[in-house]
C-alpha cells in the first residue's frame, strides 16, 4: 500500500430469493482471507500508517444480543472476534461512519476493493460496490487505489495452512468418488450420483460442493457446463464427472470419466489414455517461471499430436489451421489450467510467471459429439520450488484399468 492509505473490505450480502427466503450466506473471500471472519455485515479496515494504534486495523461487527442468539444463532462477540482474527480493535457496526470520518481525516488515499478477476461477470450490485459508490460521493477529495492487484498476488501464493485445507477438500472428494464407483451402473440417474457425492461430502464435514457439479453421461459430456444432471446413465456410455468438495471455504476441483457398464470399449480407452497422457505431460510444465499463456501453447502441441494419432484430425487440418483457433480446438476447446483456492477459479495474475505454492488445476479433455462421448481428466497440483508439482489428488483413481477394477469388484 502507498503511504498514509486506508483499505476497506466488506462482507457479502445475504441474497433474497423471494418472500422471506434467502440464499445461504457465503462470505466474501477477501475479508475471510484477511481476517478469518465468516459473518455477514462485517467490515475490515486497514490503516498501517494511522497515528494511533487502535486505528491501524479495525473489525466492525453487527452488535449481537440474546434475541439474535435465539433466532439466528450465536454471532461474534468482541472477545471471540479477537480470537478468530487477531484484531484487537473491534467496534460495533453502528459506529462505523463516525470512526471512518476520523480515519479519513488522517488518510490521503483509499484502496477500494473491486472485483477484477478475468472471469468475473457480475450483474448484481454487491455490498462492496454499494460502499465504493457511497464512499466516492462522501470523500471526493481523497486519492483512489485498487486493492485487487495486491490481493491477486497475495491469494495466489498459498500458505501451508491453506494447502492443508485444500488437501482436506481433495481427500473428501476422493471419498465421494470411491463411493460412486460402487454405485454407478446402467439405469442410474445422474441426479442419484450427485446425491451420493452430496451425502459423502456432508458426512465428512464439508458444506457441500465447491461449485455446481457436472454429472454428464453420454453426449451430455460434450456440453462443457452441463449441470441439469437429470438423465439416465445408459449401458455402454461414458460418464463425465466434474465435482469437488469444499472444506472451510477452500475448494477442490476434480474431473474423472468412467464407463457406466464398468468397462471401456477399445475406442473409449484409446481416447481416455490420450487425455491422460496430455494431463501427465502438461503437469510437468507447471514449475516456477512458467508463463500461463505459453504453457497453453505447449499443451496445444501435445493435444494436436494425440488427435492426429486418434484420427480425429489430419496433417492438412494442422497445416491449414487458423493460429487464433488451432485445429485441436475442435475437440479441446477450453483452457488446461486455472488457479484454485478459496475460489474454484481463484485469484492469480495470469501475465506473471508461476511461483512455488500456487495451486493449479490440470484438466485437458477430448469431446467427440459424433461418437457420443466426451472425456475430461482433472487434478489439483501445488507448484514446488523445484521439480514437478505435488498432486493433491494423487490418491484418487485415474488409470483406466484401476477404475474398471474398482467398478467390477
Amino acid at each position: 500500500m502507498k503511504p498514509n492509505s486506508v483499505a476497506i473490505f466488506n462482507s457479502n450480502d445475504i441474497y433474497p430469493v423471494s418472500a422471506d427466503s434467502t440464499l445461504p450466506f457465503a462470505q466474501h473471500r477477501d475479508i475471510f482471507y484477511l481476517s478469518g471472519v465468516d459473518q455477514e455485515e462485517s467490515i475490515l479496515l486497514l490503516f498501517p500508517d494511522a497515528p494511533y494504534e487502535h486505528l491501524k486495523e479495525i473489525l466492525f461487527l453487527k452488535e449481537t444480543n440474546e434475541h439474535i442468539a435465539v433466532w439466528e444463532g450465536e454471532k461474534l462477540t468482541k472477545e471471540r472476534a479477537f480470537e478468530v482474527s487477531g484484531i484487537k480493535s473491534v467496534i460495533w457496526l453502528q459506529d462505523f461512519h463516525k470512526t471512518l470520518k476520523e480515519v479519513m481525516a488522517y488518510a490521503e488515499t483509499m484502496y477500494i476493493n473491486t472485483n477484477e478477476h478475468y472471469r468475473a461477470s457480475i450483474d448484481t450490485e454487491t455490498r462492496e460496490a454499494r460502499f465504493v459508490k457511497w464512499w466516492k460521493n462522501e470523500y471526493p477529495a481523497h486519492k483512489v487505489e485498487k486493492s485487487n492487484p495486491i490481493l491477486q498476488k497475495l491469494r495466489s501464493v498459498k500458505e501451508q495452512e491453506e494447502l492443508d485445507l485444500i488437501q482436506n477438500a481433495c481427500n473428501i472428494t476422493e471419498k465421494g468418488f470411491r463411493r460412486i464407483l460402487n454405485f454407478v451402473k446402467p439405469g442410474v440417474m445422474e441426479y442419484e450420483i450427485e446425491a451420493e457425492f452430496a451425502h459423502e461430502f456432508l458426512r465428512n464435514r464439508s458444506k457441500g460442493f465447491a461449485y455446481t457439479p457436472i454429472i454428464a453421461s453420454g453426449n451430455n459430456a460434450n456440453v462443457l457446463h452441463y449441470i441439469e444432471n437429470n438423465q439416465e446413465c445408459k449401458a455402454g456410455d461414458l460418464l463425465l464427472l466434474d465435482v469437488g468438495a469444499e472444506y472451510a471455504n477452500y475448494s477442490s476441483d476434480m474431473s474423472r470419466t468412467i464407463p457406466v457398464s464398468g468397462k471401456f470399449t477399445d475406442r473409449q480407452k484409446a481416447v481416455y489414455n490420450a487425455v491422460l497422457r496430455v494431463k501427465d505431460e502438461a503437469t510437468k510444465m507447471l514449475v516456477p517461471g512458467t508463463l500461463w499463456k505459453q504453457y497453453h501453447v505447449e499443451v496445444g502441441k501435445l493435444m494436436t499430436s494425440e488427435l492426429l494419432d486418434l484420427g480425429l484430425i489430419d496433417k492438412a487440418d494442422v497445416q491449414n489451421e487458423n493460429s487464433d483457433w488451432p485445429a485441436y480446438k475442435k475437440y479441446f476447446m477450453h483452457g488446461t489450467s486455472h488457479h484454485m483456492g478459496l475460489d474454484t477459479h481463484d485469484y492469480g495474475l495470469l501475465h506473471l510467471p508461476m511461483e512455488a505454492n500456487m495451486v493449479f488445476t490440470v484438466e485437458p479433455g477430448i469431446y467427440i459429439p459424433q461418437e457420443g462421448f466426451g472425456i475430461r481428466l482433472e487434478d489439483d497440483v501445488v507448484i514446488q520450488p523445484s521439480g514437478e508439482p505435488f498432486n493433491l489428488m494423487k490418491n484418487i483413481p485415474i488409470e483406466a484399468e484401476e477404475i474398471e477394477d474398482l467398478m467390477n469388484r
